[in-house]
């Protein structure tokens, strides 16, 4: 039987913080449980109150600071503490990459079994503000009848509204304020997820950052909105480099953001962005990453890790729109994307075309499927892209993966831990990692990038 806690709820107890979770909360112990505290940085001497007991650990809330940890600094954002975003913002930007840092050291060397020597420094962001090009907002509205626009507080569907995150344009942030002007003379209804009624539901905003370009797009649970005209107007009155404004009709139940229909009110339905030196459109839909400084960096290392002399088959799952392997194309012989989206496939082949690279060709269908028919006809890739989603590849991908044979594997992981498990079965089947280098695409969340090069032994 193991044994229970020395302590319960409403407990205050003594604590010294050694460390973070994956989630970026802070880890201090007491009489040898776990004790996982919110707010808290690594050195901090706290009073914490237990507010959650499992068998052997706990969740607490900060009740005092007896000492603050040489890491500690002050918000900058009034909201951090409530919307459950910024996990890192009470701490030094430094500490913040150093914590990052050890947390896929200590995947690769607990889950892995592999020397954590092998993950390089992190590279952190030039600046860890405003870096953001897309915002998706919940609305609501406040005692008033007032247009609320913020996030969802963790855990929960309440908003914390939050007209300006630091994490964003300031751009958005006008966006936003023209939103909230129409909606005071339009006054539609807000949408109530437990009835599905009302019309207004998310409004989701992206920019074009080499080109200073906004794209807003208004989330509803119908087909118009009132005085669409006073909608556009006010946009285009109040944000420079608008490019355009879409109405996105969503109209199921459901905690997915966009519906399959929009309608273009004014100006454009896409964006178009420059990221290593390619041009992409970027609609509603299109994936695309947030952070473009720092792709770019993560693209720079995997084109770096790659090795191409112009001559090599690339073989690039979960592409995505294409972005990775369309970056390393001039120096290929071929690409081959696959990715399971449809609409990311048909973005893929426009990013193609529209970047005139005549040398790739993308596939549609879940990874390891279209990995093992290719592998089936005798598909050599010399290099293997692999781009997972926060789950990882899993045996079976890793497994045909390596059976292809590859010179090298250049793996970008989203999640330390699944990319650890996957090192691990890599080096089963002969594959060794040479080395990591974390990239901090997600600057004062808790999210950490890694790409890794994978050779066989």
């Amino acid at each position: 039987m193991k044994k229970q806690l020395e302590f319960q709820k409403n407990d205050v107890v003594p604590m010294q913080i050694t460390g973070y979770t994956a989630q970026g909360s802070g880890v201090g112990r007491f009489r040898g449980a776990a004790v996982f505290v919110p707010g808290a940085a690594q050195g901090d001497s706290l009073q914490v109150r237990i507010l959650k007991t499992e068998k052997n650990f706990a969740y607490g809330r900060i009740e005092r600071i007896e000492e603050p940890s040489a890491d500690r600094i002050v918000s900058d954002c009034p909201q951090s503490a409530q919307c459950g975003g910024c996990v890192f913002r009470h701490i030094s930007y430094a500490a913040e990459c150093s914590a990052k840092e050890q947390r896929v050291r200590d995947a690769v060397q607990r889950i892995a079994g592999l020397d954590p020597a092998l993950v390089q420094s992190i590279v952190p962001a030039a600046s860890p503000e405003r870096y953001r090009n897309k915002a998706q907002f919940p609305l609501g509205l406040d005692a008033q009848g007032h247009l609320t626009v913020g996030f969802y507080a963790p855990h929960s569907h309440r908003i914390v509204p939050c007209e300006d995150c630091c994490l964003q344009p300031e751009l958005f942030t006008k966006a936003i304020k023209a939103v909230q002007k129409w909606h005071t003379a339009a006054k539609d209804s807000v949408y109530e997820e437990q009835t599905g009624k009302g019309l207004l539901r998310h409004l989701y905003l992206r920019e074009a950052m080499a080109a200073g370009s906004v794209m807003v797009c208004l989330v509803v649970n119908g087909d118009r909105v009132s005085r669409e005209e006073l909608l556009v107007h006010l946009l285009r009155e109040q944000v420079p480099g608008l490019a355009g404004v879409v109405l996105n009709t969503n109209r199921r139940q459901t905690n997915v953001i966009l519906g399959e229909q929009c309608r273009t009110l004014w100006g454009s339905d896409s964006v178009t962005d420059t990221l290593c030196g390619l041009r992409f459109s970027i609609s509603p839909k299109s994936f695309y990453q947030v952070n473009r400084d720092q792709a770019e960096v993560l693209y720079g290392l995997a084109g770096q890790f790659a090795g191409l002399t112009g001559k090599e088959l690339l073989l690039d799952l979960y592409c995505g729109t294409g972005t990775i392997g369309l970056s390393m194309a001039d120096y290929a012989g071929k690409v081959i994307g696959v990715e399971v989206v449809p609409a990311a496939v048909e973005d893929a082949r426009k990013n193609a075309q529209r970047n005139g690279i005549a040398n790739a060709e993308f596939y549609c269908g879940d990874a390891p499927q279209i990995a093992e028919k290719l592998r089936g006809q005798g598909l050599a890739p010399d290099v293997i892209i692999l781009d997972p989603p926060r789950k990882g590849c899993g045996e079976a991908l890793v497994h045909t993966a390596a059976g292809m044979q590859p010179q090298r594997i250049v793996y970008v992981s989203c999640d330390p831990a699944t990319l650890a498990r996957d090192l691990k079965t890599f080096a089963e089947d002969g594959y060794q990692l040479q080395r990591a280098v974390p990239v901090d695409l997600f600057p004062r969340t808790a999210h950490v990038e890694c790409v890794v090069l994978i050779t066989r032994t």
